[in-house]
């Protein structure tokens, strides 16, 4: 499967890559309406996080034994028995966060806004072969290739 994967020695906080994100997860698809236009402008679902001088860009893992389906008591959050992309069903998440708690990387943020909701990384399913933050990246910081089995968390 697929990931992206972080190169912090390219990453310079610019946060395109979350700018993207929102756009490509936006109702308008269009980065000028989506800051603008949208009420409801979805999170980003890639966080930068920054402590000078380096900084680099989190966003779930789609582990291969993903700890947050497990923890998920309403089925929301589910792996793609075919992709492999962890993603979370907003119809049927209830906001209880265990999702949140179970990630050992903290890559899934709240969605307060509206209906309280799990946000993280689908991979920009269904929106091309390439996630927006990838594609967006100036510097290259972001790679989309194929993974090697992650060791396993305890």
């Amino acid at each position: 499967m697929k990931r992206v994967y972080a190169r912090e020695e390219y990453c310079v906080g610019c946060r395109l890559c979350e700018v993207h994100c929102v756009v490509a997860h936006s109702r308008y698809k269009d980065i000028v309406k989506a800051f603008k236009k949208d009420n409801h402008r979805p999170l980003p679902r890639i966080f930068v996080e920054e402590n000078r001088p380096v900084s680099f860009a989190l966003q779930c893992r789609h582990c291969e034994e993903a700890h947050c389906t497990k923890a998920c008591i309403t089925g929301a959050m589910q792996k793609d028995p075919v992709t492999g992309v962890v993603i979370c069903d907003e119809s049927r998440c209830v906001g209880c966060w265990t999702c949140i708690l179970a990630c050992p990387f903290g890559a899934i943020a709240r969605d307060e806004r509206g209906k309280k909701v799990a946000s993280k990384c689908d991979l920009c399913s269904g929106s091309g072969d390439i996630p927006a933050c990838v594609k967006n990246c100036p510097n290259e910081a972001l790679v989309f290739v194929e993974s090697n089995p992650e060791p396993k968390v305890v």
